[in-house]
C-alpha cells in the first residue's frame, strides 16, 4: 500500500506513523525532515518550498513502488509541503513499514535520499541578507 501526498496544509505526522502501523509490521521507520535555524553557519529565516505537483506525485509513487520492488515492505508513505515554512516546520515525513526493522531502515534511507535527487520540489532559503533557491534537500 502507498500513500503520497504533495499538500500546503500542516503534515499531521502521528497520522502518517499510525497509517504505516499493521499487526503484520514488526519494523516502522520513519523520517522527519524540519526545516533548521542555519545553513553552514548562516541563519536561516524561513524556508518556501514549491513543487511541479503532477510530476513530484508521479515521482513520488514510482519510488514507493520501487521501494515496494526492492524490501519486503507492508506501507509506505511520503509526504511533503510546499509553501512558507518558519523555522520548526516539517516539510517532509517518510514513513514505511515492514516484518522486520533491516528492511524499513534500508527503504526508509533508500526513499528520502532518492527524493531528493529526483522529485521535482525546490527550496528557497530565507536569510536576513537575502535569499537562494537551492536543490529540495541538500
Amino acid at each position: 500500500m502507498i500513500d503520497i501526498k504533495v499538500t500546503e496544509a500542516p503534515l499531521d505526522i502521528p497520522a502518517c506513523i499510525n497509517w504505516v502501523m499493521s499487526p503484520q509490521s514488526g519494523g516502522i521507520d520513519v523520517f522527519i525532515g524540519t526545516v533548521r535555524d542555519a545553513t553552514q553557519g548562516k541563519p536561516v529565516l524561513r524556508l518556501e518550498f514549491e513543487a511541479y505537483v503532477p510530476m513530484a506525485m508521479r515521482e513520488m509513487t514510482k519510488l514507493a513502488e520501487q521501494a515496494l520492488e526492492k524490501w519486503p515492505l507492508h506501507k509506505v508513505l511520503l509526504h511533503h509541503r510546499t509553501g512558507v515554512l518558519p523555522i520548526g516546520d516539517v516539510p517532509v515525513v517518510i514513513a514505511v513499514s515492514a516484518a522486520h526493522r533491516a528492511a524499513a531502515f534500508d527503504a526508509c534511507r533508500f526513499l528520502i535520499d532518492t527524493l531528493k535527487q529526483t522529485v521535482p520540489i525546490w527550496k528557497k532559503e530565507i536569510f536576513e541578507d537575502g535569499e537562494v533557491w537551492v536543490a529540495a534537500h541538500p
